[in-house]
């Protein structure tokens, strides 16, 4: 019998997690299969604004002046990406759809149509998590992480600083009844 995909799904990482890149975080998964996995960190905000970032690359940014870029993770740090509401228009290439609400765009076409009318749901990551052959499996099986579905709603409604208790909640369990150890007591 076969372990059903991690992906499309959330990723909270557990108290007893040591590597401090995911304390009390929340991953998008995007992708799992036998040869690896890889997602999003969605509960970082950063203090670089989106503008600085598209200056750089010459793409005018048309959105929330005040807007900044997240950190999805630790691995290719200067590598971007945009989690979006799905688009009206068509753009060439399409963005992925990960789950209902929830696209990804990673090309210079997304992006500069992205920047030059960003939906209102947008977020713009630098870097993302990646786990080798086995590796994820294994954290999974140390109890450092639980699973739960992703919806938009939560991603992109709920504040970062929130995001964590909210996942746990949604699973209906207590955030408090967490401790460093192995499973919930």
């Amino acid at each position: 019998m076969s372990q059903p995909s991690l992906a499309p799904g959330l990723l909270l990482a557990m108290p007893q997690l040591p590597d401090p890149n995911f304390s009390r975080s929340v991953v998008l998964m995007v992708d799992h299969d036998p040869e690896g996995s890889w997602g999003m960190v969605l509960n970082r905000p950063s203090d670089l604004p989106i503008r600085e970032v598209l200056d750089q690359l010459e793409v005018d940014w048309q959105g929330d002046p005040d807007a900044v870029v997240w950190q999805g993770g630790p691995v290719e740090p200067q590598r971007g990406c945009l989690l979006h509401e799905p688009l009206a228009e068509a753009v060439d290439p399409e963005p992925r759809l990960i789950v209902e609400g929830i696209a990804l765009s990673t090309a210079p076409d997304q992006l500069e149509v992205l920047a030059a009318r960003p939906p209102v749901r947008l977020r713009f990551l630098l870097g993302y998590a990646g786990w080798g052959a086995g590796q994820l499996e294994r954290e999974l099986a140390e109890g450092s992480w639980l699973l739960a579905p992703a919806n938009a709603e939560l991603i992109f409604a709920t504040p970062a600083t929130d995001l964590w208790e909210t996942a746990i909640q949604s699973l209906g369990i207590d955030p408090a009844s967490l401790v460093p150890a192995t499973g919930v007591h």
